[in-house]
């Protein structure tokens, strides 16, 4: 997690499970646990309406002007969706080579953008009824596919990257851009309008060096913050990276960036015991492992990625964002459940396999969202601060 983060307020309501102090580092962590509230062990709503097809989505084009920042380049375009999800890429097609701006600067389109604002402005919010008042909403998903590709850190090139698994857009690959996430929409996500790609490094397990696939994977989109001030939703095409892929330190009980044990009720979440490496937990029942990855709150409004996939986004405080980074959007956090309890021997990330440390754990997001349904959302579950499940506030507003 960056250093920059600030520690967020405590969550109204109490979590599922405790968790010691281990100082203001992990501040930030601590707290996004703790509002979760509780989605340890989390299922869909059972009976939840069908999502609206996508339409109307935003497009990401090449600008007329690339930013001052920014070198001559082209950002991917995206049709708008025609509301049909397909279910896979072909299999025959090539990675396609991913055109961006040099010094990998990828400038948002100023005037799609601009469209997409305007349209927020005009988003009315529905009545805020009964629904709770933590600011968020979210989209669930499951295990998609498995590849050693990135198309965030190595676009177009097959197989240059460690083994990395996927949930939610079920066609990415190396070649992946943001016309790809709206032409092959087809998604293991509720919602359905959500056509992002989310990914993380395989989990191994060190004995038999079998991978462990996530058994829950749910992103919130979420104000960190005391209030919404200021909030707008994010651009199709932004990608994002949490986390540290090259840090390969020990884990050992209490550290900072370890797995821990989650369960409905208190316990310890350090485990019961630890792998003989002490780098990972062994659970008690009925406790599994869990990661969890926070993701920046602020945007520069100029680029939809940057070179070392952080530099446009960064964390604000209570006060606003910094004044490089001025336009707050939705922090994405992801809570990502395994179906394993820990073991003597442990395991091992995809991105560290000899440390077999879990400071490597990373996440990569590539967001793309029907334009109207991301509108609806930040209007009535952040702005409005109000708690939305993976059908929004109200599943029929839009």
């Amino acid at each position: 997690m960056p250093s920059s983060t600030f520690p967020e307020p405590a969550p109204s309501g109490s979590g599922r499970h405790t968790r010691r102090p281990r100082g203001a580092a992990v501040a930030a962590v601590a707290v996004a646990v703790a509002l979760v509230a509780g989605a340890a062990v989390w299922v869909s709503r059972p009976g939840a309406a069908a999502e609206q097809p996508a339409r109307n989505a935003a497009a990401v084009l090449p600008p007329a002007s690339t930013p001052a920042t920014a070198s001559t380049g082209t950002s991917p375009a995206v049709a708008a969706s025609s509301g049909a999800a397909s279910a896979t890429a072909p299999a025959s097609r090539k990675p396609a080579a991913q055109v961006v701006a040099k010094g990998g600067w990828i400038p948002v389109d100023q005037a799609v953008w601009g469209e997409q604002l305007a349209a927020y402005k005009r988003t009315k919010a529905d009545p805020p009824v009964n629904a709770g008042n933590l600011p968020e909403f979210r989209a669930d998903c499951k295990y998609s596919h498995r590849k050693p590709d990135d198309p965030i850190v190595a676009p177009g090139l097959p197989g240059a990257s460690h083994m990395h698994s996927f949930v939610g857009n079920k066609a990415v690959d190396a070649g992946t851009t943001a016309a790809d996430l709206m032409k092959f929409t087809a998604t293991t996500c509720k919602p359905t309008v959500d056509h992002s790609a989310y990914w993380v490094p395989t989990l191994y397990e060190a004995a038999t060096k079998k991978p462990v696939e996530t058994s829950g994977f749910r992103v919130y989109y979420r104000s960190l913050r005391n209030n919404s001030t200021g909030i707008v939703p994010i651009p199709n095409g932004l990608r994002m990276i949490a986390g540290d892929a090259k840090k390969k330190v020990p884990t050992p009980r209490g550290a900072q960036g370890q797995f821990y044990c989650a369960f409905y009720g208190p316990g310890d979440i350090d485990g019961y015991a630890r792998s003989e490496n002490g780098n990972w937990p062994i659970c008690g029942e009925p406790a599994s492992l869990h990661f969890m990855l926070q993701f920046p709150d602020c945007w520069d409004g100029k680029h939809l990625d940057s070179p070392n996939h952080k530099d446009h986004v960064a964390f604000g405080d209570d006060k606003g964002c910094p004044a490089a980074h001025p336009v707050r959007i939705p922090a994405l956090t992801f809570d990502i459940a395994y179906a394993a309890k820990g073991s003597k021997a442990g395991y091992y990330l995809s991105s560290d396999p000899t440390g077999r440390s879990a400071s490597s754990m990373h996440g990569d997001a590539f967001l793309m969202w029907d334009a109207k349904a991301m509108n609806q959302r930040v209007r009535n579950c952040i702005a409005q601060r109000r708690t939305c499940n993976n059908d929004g506030y109200d599943p029929f507003s839009y």
